[in-house]
């Protein structure tokens, strides 16, 4: 497994394109385009939240109906949520207008990401449409284009890609995403499209998109706001032409890995870049008896206010982490719990068997003023493990959402 340079345009056969449609930002790009050059089939993670934007609701139809996919079309600024019957419209119109301008039949995915509410240009979103399948090439510049235009409050671009083989064959999966608000497990105000060249079939490949997204996009938290946009997408499009990704084989683990390390990759970057964040917060539970024990509890430390405020202030306040570990639903002892905070600075441990250490307090002042900051806790109950992402909570992320439809 190897990282290569690049997004979505690193397997074979696909193409992107950012244009500038004006949708509601100024001076920038605000509309994408990933297009398969052969039909793909699809599988997709949806929100959680009872209330579903249009384009959310759109994409789910052709998931269920595991329909082959040709393109999927982005735009940042407008939501396209609670819009009722004419966002759901403007999705048909938009989605047959790429068709038309690309020239293909398989269906068109959506994704909108911004201001909930208000309704789309449609006639930007068209001229938009146009302009992308004028723009689009399968340069590794244009992957990284489409993930600079789907951006809202992020303040970088999110992508990766990596290569592996089957048999004597390579294989390559891509994403892009993004998210920086209204982060919460469960998805999030998160878009994210993977694109890979691998021959899998739909059921397989919906298959292990499910199984991970539970390891990753919903292993993180910003602010506790679960979105109605969130949306993960897989295209696959078999321009590899290995041997199919079957069930029970050494090729179905490798592509799960693969697909793994793209998604924890843009999960832990979607984290890290929360709104005002300084640091990207991670915590790991250990010793638990079972993977849904470990999860839960490190879910809760990451979605605790003031645990994330006091990583803003390179704080070792560990009391708020045992806390928050406490509240959390799941049984355990505190009385034998070890506790660590963890960076590039070094390591300390903060507890031992739920009493404090005789820690230097100096110390974990320079392990908490990393970018990159970790929690360890130890529940020595069994075996189980599991990670959670977010990151510390800073005036910058009031500033932000203060005015954020201005």
């Amino acid at each position: 497994m190897r990282e290569i340079k690049g997004g979505v345009t690193s397997p074979k056969g696909y193409e992107a394109a950012a244009v500038a449609a004006n949708i509601k930002y100024k001076d920038r790009t605000d509309m994408a385009l990933i297009i398969s050059t052969t039909p793909a089939v699809v599988a997709g993670t949806f929100t959680t939240n009872v209330v579903k934007a249009a384009p959310v609701k759109w994409d789910m139809k052709i998931v269920q109906a595991k329909e082959k996919a040709g393109a999927i079309v982005v735009n940042s600024g407008i939501a396209n949520a609670c819009t009722g019957t004419e966002g759901d419209g403007y999705c048909q119109v938009v989605a047959e207008k790429a068709q038309a301008v690309l020239g293909i039949s398989e269906a068109v995915l959506l994704g909108s990401t911004g201001v909930i509410g208000m309704q789309l240009p449609v006639e930007k979103m068209l001229s938009g449409v146009e302009a992308l399948a004028k723009a689009k090439t399968g340069d590794v510049a244009a992957g990284t284009a489409a993930a600079k235009a789907i951006m809202t409050t992020d303040t970088k671009e999110k992508e990766l890609a990596v290569a592996f083989t089957i048999g004597d064959k390579e294989v390559t999966v891509g994403g892009m995403a993004k998210g920086s608000g209204m982060i919460h497990p469960n998805m999030c105000t998160m878009l994210s499209f993977i694109t890979t060249d691998a021959l899998i079939s739909q059921e397989v490949l919906q298959q292990v998109l499910s199984e991970d997204v539970s390891d990753t996009y919903n292993m993180i938290s910003v602010d506790g706001d679960t979105s109605t946009n969130d949306t993960v997408l897989v295209l696959a499009n078999g321009l590899a032409e290995n041997e199919e990704i079957l069930p029970g084989t050494k090729a179905y683990d490798d592509f799960k890995t693969a697909l793994h390390q793209v998604n924890e990759y843009l999960a832990k970057a979607i984290a890290g870049d929360g709104e005002g964040a300084t640091a990207l917060f991670e915590v790991t539970v250990k010793g638990a008896k079972t993977k849904k024990q470990a999860q839960v509890i490190a879910k809760s430390v990451v979605c605790s206010d003031l645990t994330k405020t006091a990583i803003a202030g390179h704080d070792a306040n560990w009391g708020r982490v045992l806390c928050a570990m406490g509240y959390a639903g799941e049984e355990f002892d505190p009385e034998v719990v070890d506790l660590f905070f963890e960076s590039a600075a070094g390591t300390v441990q903060i507890m031992a068997s739920g009493v404090a250490t005789d820690y230097s307090e100096e110390l974990a002042t320079q392990i908490l003023s990393e970018e990159y900051v970790k929690a360890i806790a130890d529940l020595k109950q069994g075996q189980e493990t599991g990670t959670a992402w977010g990151c510390d909570l800073t005036h910058g992320y009031i500033d932000i959402n203060a005015d954020y439809r201005s």
